[in-house]
């Protein structure tokens, strides 16, 4: 009556792919189309069922997360998952993705993403053949979490290769990954990328530290979402970044990169017009900062930082032309040689895995377009022409790994 689901972090969060199941008894073959697979979320501080917004547009409209994950294979397996000839073990493969609610492990709570405790009863042929098991998160074996004396939480990663003289690369969430689990910070969208080895091979092994504050970034005091292009948080992240490279004197610091989306963008631009000489390079995503903010003085005072913007044009939560665009124009006329901008028409699925009814790719609203950056698409600048490194094409992370002080 055991299963374990085993679930990995995905553009928009985490999800079970793949659950592992015990029979009862032993089998030769099996049908997808005999499995269903009941989810109840439950939220950790009340022990109730968890109730989620109905959607992001509708943070208000509360329903019971409760309902169902369909199968799209199943075959007998080991306990590692391997397909087998026979066992009694059942490896069932679910559909999952953003046209499929229930195989995500998250919900809104609060305007907070956050972890449930989900808990699945695998039916078979109608009847219950597992109520109980584990909950596997690829990735968060890696993650590591502490709180700073400024009073933010925040989670890390360990550089993934051996480098005596690592790289950190900072990641501000957006104001959806605020709150209280600081594993939401690095494993609630695909941060968990940075980790693993491409990235990491660029970098020759980088800590990814990403902070987290209690509300969002651009919380001036007020609570409330502002344009005045100040933050309450300023103070204690940039404290809070310097007591953790205190701790890890290891770390390059000259080669210290921050970046981050929407709320997190905000932050980011934020920070290097307030300490434009502590970071190596920038990569804000969708950011949130309003040009009408930023004077001519902060233009000059980060022209000759290396930064590479991303925004989608059809972004309506951060109109791009009222925050990245002119800011970019700006920095290009004064002078700035090494800003780049990805600038994308929509946000589509780069897997291939999720599709319209058409079959052309999956598109996902305006504002996500951390989707290209924390993928490594992010090649082409403004002009639509490729940036380039030493004279050869690059990708967003390449870019930044060379960057330095």
């Amino acid at each position: 009556m055991s299963y374990k689901a085993y679930a990995q972090v995905l553009d928009w969060g985490g999800h079970v792919t793949k659950m592992i199941v015990a029979m009862g008894e032993e089998v030769s073959s099996v049908s997808a189309e005999d499995f269903l697979i009941h989810v109840q979320k439950i939220d950790k501080e009340t022990g109730l069922i968890a109730m989620t917004a109905k959607s992001f547009f509708k943070p208000n409209d509360k329903v019971p997360a409760v309902g169902s994950m369909t199968v799209k294979k199943a075959y007998p397996c080991d306990e590692n998952g391997n397909e087998t000839a026979s066992s009694d073990l059942v490896a069932l493969e679910t559909n999952y993705g953003p046209m499929y609610p229930y195989s995500a492990i998250a919900y809104q709570k609060n305007g907070y993403t956050t972890f449930a405790d989900c808990r699945y009863t695998v039916r078979y042929q109608g009847e219950v053949i597992a109520n109980r098991g584990e909950l596997i998160l690829e990735g968060k074996e890696l993650v590591e979490t502490g709180v700073s004396e400024a009073g933010l939480n925040y989670a890390f990663v360990r550089p993934q290769l051996n480098n005596p003289k690592p790289p950190m690369i900072i990641w501000l969430h957006g104001a959806g990954e605020g709150g209280w689990d600081p594993y939401i910070a690095i494993l609630g969208n695909k941060v968990i990328n940075l980790a693993y080895p491409t990235i990491q091979g660029y970098f020759g092994g980088a800590y990814v530290f990403a902070p987290q504050c209690k509300t969002m970034w651009m919380d001036n005091g007020s609570g409330q979402y502002t344009r005045t292009g100040k933050s309450m948080y300023t103070t204690a992240l940039m404290d809070t970044i310097k007591e953790f490279v205190a701790a890890h004197p290891e770390i390059d610091q000259n080669r210290i990169y921050i970046g981050g989306c929407s709320n997190g963008g905000f932050m980011t631009v934020r920070m290097i017009i307030d300490f434009p000489e502590y970071f190596a390079g920038a990569y804000p995503i969708c950011e949130a900062l309003y040009d009408e903010t930023i004077s001519d003085a902060d233009i000059e005072h980060i022209k000759n930082l290396p930064i590479w913007f991303t925004h989608a044009q059809v972004d309506t939560i951060v109109p791009p032309n009222e925050t990245a665009v002119p800011t970019y124009k700006r920095l290009i006329a004064a002078g700035a040689e090494n800003v780049h901008f990805s600038y994308y028409e929509r946000v589509l699925d780069q897997t291939g895995l999720f599709k319209k009814p058409d079959g052309t790719p999956f598109e996902y609203f305006g504002h996500g377009s951390w989707i290209y950056t924390l993928n490594n698409d992010c090649k082409l600048d403004f002009d639509g022409t490729p940036v380039l490194l030493n004279g050869e094409p690059t990708t967003i992370f390449q870019w930044l790994a060379a960057q330095h002080k």
